[in-house]
């Protein structure tokens, strides 16, 4: 009995060779194709094949920035003239000394910025003074920043002149351009100072880089006009304070001519005593700021409608591209996984860089360290060239030292390459062994009957 068992063991054996698990692997017998181990020297062999990845839309990388000019604010006011009988003296009020500061850039002002054009130091200096007399140069935005070309935007609002040297000097690195240049600032509009009343000319003049004191600012307003000095005042209103200098002190008294100016200062020179004019004239001053923050506020209102309609249309574009991808409705790269991995399927090239075959090995459905042999790891690729159809590269990695799995980083996937990983000697033989076991249970069962 035990005889026929063991013949109806070996016929079933047998007659299961033809049915049992057949594993698949990676064989040079074709003439086509050729096994490359991957060693250092090997992987930059691979890597030499050309690929350009494909690249995200244009609209994830713009933004939904913009600027625009503020609007005037209109014509300014005539100022209001009433006479008063003149007083028996004039009280002096001067305002406290400000703390010395340095000039620091604001929104309005103009930066020239020159840079090497020329061949030579006559071709240099003769570009930038014809840069200076066009005035080119740009003016510090709303948002206090620069737009520079090849630069991007560079914000110097609240900087010193040395500090945005010193922000420019940086950005022109990172965008690898010569940072060869001369910074200076051509037109002085962000603070200024109001001068009217008995004066030549009654102005807003700007501060630059040198203090502004009361005589230069009187002498640019062309002088004081009024042959009456000893009821003549000149009256300084600063951050809702009203100051008071009588003419007759104001011309005996440097320290007085010398008085300096802040952003925001509204000199008004009268020639009677008549405050409430004056104070005409500082209300006038004040409605007419007013006037221009509203005017401002309505620009800057319109600029955010209009950022967040481009923004909402980036949006939208991005989203569009997302749902396309969501339905594979782009064209995409792909490398595929096969073997013993733990999701056959496609491995997706990522977009704008190139992914390795350490990225497919240990993304979702790479390597299965349960049954593939790390040995037989294999990057099966065809040849791009017509006359070579049908030849195929394989590029083993062994990784049964682990430290080789350092190559796996190094070598750069390409589209249609299939990662192939074998299985272990005992996983085929447990498969063989999962195959054949019920066809040699049914036979023996069957002659026992």
């Amino acid at each position: 009995m035990l005889k026929r068992l063991m013949a109806i063991a070996t016929m079933t054996l047998l007659t299961s060779c033809g049915v049992a698990y057949v594993s698949p692997k990676v064989s040079d017998a074709g003439s086509k194709v050729r096994i490359v181990s991957l060693t250092s020297e090997t992987v930059l062999a691979a890597n030499r094949s050309q690929y350009k990845p494909k690249e995200l839309p244009a609209v994830f990388f713009q933004n939904a920035g913009g600027s625009g000019g503020m609007r005037g604010a209109g014509a300014t006011p005539d100022p209001v003239s009433d006479l008063q009988n003149r007083p028996a003296e004039l009280a002096l009020r001067v305002p406290s000394t400000p703390p010395q500061t340095t000039y620091d850039i604001g929104v309005g002002d103009v930066l020239l910025l020159a840079t090497q054009g020329g061949t030579s130091t006559v071709e240099e200096l003769s570009g930038l003074l014809a840069a200076q007399n066009r005035r080119q140069g740009y003016t510090v935005q709303d948002d206090g920043a620069i737009a520079i070309p090849d630069v991007g935007r560079v914000k110097v609002a609240g900087l010193t002149l040395e500090e945005a040297e010193g922000a420019l000097f940086q950005r022109l690195l990172e965008a690898q351009i010569d940072p060869s240049f001369s910074l200076e600032i051509a037109e002085f509009n962000s603070k200024r100072v109001s001068i009217g009343g008995a004066v030549g000319n009654p102005t807003i003049i700007p501060i630059a880089l040198t203090p502004l004191t009361l005589d230069q600012a009187i002498a640019t307003a062309g002088g004081i006009q009024t042959p009456d000095l000893d009821y003549a005042s000149i009256r300084l209103y600063r951050d809702g304070d009203l100051y008071q200098i009588p003419l007759s002190e104001y011309l005996r008294r440097a320290d007085l001519q010398k008085t300096r100016l802040v952003s925001g200062d509204s000199v008004f020179v009268d020639t009677e005593y008549q405050l409430d004019r004056a104070q005409a004239y500082f209300a006038e001053q004040i409605t007419i700021r007013q006037f221009r923050q509203q005017a401002r506020a309505q620009a800057l209102a319109e600029l955010t409608a209009v950022v967040n309609l481009r923004r909402a249309n980036l949006n939208e574009s991005r989203a569009n591209f997302e749902a396309q991808i969501d339905n594979d409705a782009i064209d995409r790269d792909y490398a595929y996984l096969t073997g013993e991995v733990k999701s056959p399927g496609r491995f997706t090239l990522p977009f704008g860089r190139t992914a390795t075959l350490a990225d497919a090995l240990y993304s979702d459905g790479g390597f299965d360290t349960k049954t593939a042999d790390p040995s037989q790891i294999y990057v099966l690729r065809g040849s791009n060239n017509p006359s070579e159809a049908g030849s195929v590269t394989a590029w083993n990695l062994n990784a049964k030292n682990a430290t080789d799995l350092i190559l796996a980083t190094r070598m750069e996937l390409r589209p249609n390459d299939v990662i192939f990983i074998a299985e272990q000697p005992v996983t085929r033989w447990n498969r063989v062994i999962s195959q054949i076991t019920p066809s040699l249970i049914t036979s023996v069962a069957n002659s026992v009957q």
